[in-house]
Order: C-alpha cells, then sequence, then structure tokens
C-alpha cells in the first residue's frame, strides 16, 4: 500500500484521490524468473528488518510495516512528492459490516440469526480482510458492463479495469441482476456476494494519461447517478458490483478464466449497506 507522507502524517492513497498510481503495473514473479530492469523496482518484504507501522483503512486499523528506503525513494521519484510503500505482512483488518462482525452486531438476536445457516445469513466469527477496502473479492458482469458502455457515445467501450474486479462473470441475462446475487458456486468453490459496491469519481480516471478523464468517459459517475443509486444505506453513490467473500472452512480451491459459475442463491431485495463511517 501507499502512503503520502505530509506534515501532519501519512494519508492512505487511492486512485479517486491520486489517479496517477493508475500508471504502474504490477506483476507476481515465480523465484528463478528476472524482473524487467528498465523503469521498475523488485519487492521481497522481510518483515525481520522492518520498521512497524499503524495503518486505519475505512476505520478498520492494522499494524503494517514500512518497507526502506530504496523503495520510498523510488516511488517518491515516480509521482514527485514523498510517499511511504508499506507492507501488511502477516497482519490482517476487520472486516465491519454491521451483518458480518459481531463486534459491530446491534443486538443479541441479530448474533442469533447471524449464528443460524439455516437462514442464508453469516456466522458468527468475523471475516478479515487485507489493505483492500472493505472485502477480498469484487465481483462483476459483463452484462452490466455493457450496460455502461452503452452510456457512452459510439464508439466508446467502458474498461472493466476501472471497476477493478477480480472475478468478472460472463453470460447474465440482464443487466445488475448480481445486485440480487446472494451466493456463487464457481467450479465447486463457494462464494458469499454480501453487499454491494457503492462507486466514487475513480471511474472517470483516464487510465492512459493517470489524470481526471475528458469528454463523456470522464462523467460516467454521473451517468451511473441517474438510475444506479439503489442501496438506500448509501444513497448517493451508484452501485456496480457486490463485495464477496470466501468461505473458508470448504478448504483451498483453484479458480481459473473459463470456469463454470452457477447462482446457488438469489435475494428477495437488495442487500443495504452498513458499514460505519463509509
Amino acid at each position: 500500500m501507499l502512503l503520502q507522507k505530509t506534515a501532519e502524517g501519512y494519508k492512505n492513497m487511492a486512485v479517486s484521490k491520486y489517479p496517477e498510481m493508475t500508471q504502474f503495473l504490477t506483476n507476481i514473479l515465480p523465484p528463478d524468473q528476472d524482473s524487467p530492469t528498465s523503469g521498475s523496482i523488485e519487492v521481497e518484504p522481510d518483515t525481520t528488518k522492518l520498521e512497524p507501522l499503524k495503518i486505519d483503512m475505512h476505520g478498520s486499523p492494522t499494524d503494517a510495516f514500512q518497507m526502506p528506503a530504496e523503495y520510498s525513494t523510488w516511488f517518491s521519484e515516480c509521482f514527485g512528492y514523498e510517499v511511504v510503500l508499506a507492507y501488511l505482512g502477516n497482519n490482517l483488518r476487520d472486516v465491519l459490516f454491521e451483518d458480518m462482525n459481531t463486534k459491530t452486531a446491534k443486538s443479541a438476536f441479530s448474533r442469533l440469526l447471524a449464528s443460524l445457516p439455516v437462514l442464508g445469513t453469516y456466522s458468527t466469527s468475523d471475516y478479515k480482510i487485507t489493505f483492500a477496502d472493505c472485502s477480498p473479492y469484487l465481483i462483476t458482469s459483463k452484462t452490466s458492463l455493457a450496460d455502461v458502455s452503452a452510456r457512452l457515445p459510439d464508439g466508446e467501450e467502458m474498461d472493466m479495469t476501472k471497476f477493478r474486479p477480480n472475478i468478472v462473470v460472463t453470460g447474465a441475462k440482464d443487466a445488475y441482476e448480481e445486485d440480487y446475487w446472494g451466493s456463487l458456486d464457481i467450479n465447486g468453490a463457494k462464494v458469499t456476494l454480501a453487499h454491494n459496491c457503492v462507486r466514487c469519481s475513480s471511474l472517470n480516471v483516464d487510465y492512459n494519461t493517470g489524470k481526471p478523464g475528458t469528454g463523456e468517459s470522464g462523467q460516467v459517475l454521473k451517468k451511473l447517478q441517474k438510475d444506479r443509486r439503489v442501496d438506500p444505506g448509501h444513497k448517493w453513490s451508484p452501485v456496480f458490483g457486490r463485495y464477496s467473500f470466501w468461505n473458508s472452512r470448504q478448504g483451498p480451491k483453484t479458480l481459473s478464466v473459463g470456469d463454470e459459475v452457477k447462482v446457488t442463491k438469489v435475494n428477495i431485495q437488495r442487500t443495504k449497506w452498513n458499514w460505519p463511517g463509509i
């Protein structure tokens, strides 16, 4: 994770406020493969030699580590201002959705409901995440993406990268039907779709330039605000995609491009955003 160093301390960096972040590409290399040398830096964290660092994301804090000066210097030279590269290590953050975290459950009754799998709700064990905003997985559909592209001038298509999913589903009959999906089976792996992903101005960024987009492609957020503000818990932001969670009790699974996806639960109504403070 990158943080800007200011006189007041460290500021979390996200694409919506720092669009120039889109100009960096990351790659995971196997141990026997050398990284390109031109314009790149290879990162190999060793927590035994790193200084501790406190980070708070959306009210969910965690301990982390500050990477050595050589990394911060490299990124600072790229950005043109002082930044720090942080490493999470084995630390994790709490998921603060009220219906998924016993620390924020509002009553003994709600905690009881959460413990009853027959109702299709969540267990009382808290979910954990890394530096991701609110969940480890973000699921979107290409059918919904086509609807966004249809709002742009002829010949322009919305880039799915701007929605930053890590699982993209094809074959949905209707745009935004995933609003109601409660769970999926992906090649035998059970995934819970717990909350809507509410969107910000990062949708308007031009990934080619690292600057706010121009023309109608720089107004995607406004276009979606017309009819996609459908979550009553976050009524001023449009919804695209679903924050999703892995059921760790099922053991390790491998997901691959082209896996079959089955919708195993459809909610009667849309879920309601309830992460405190957002």
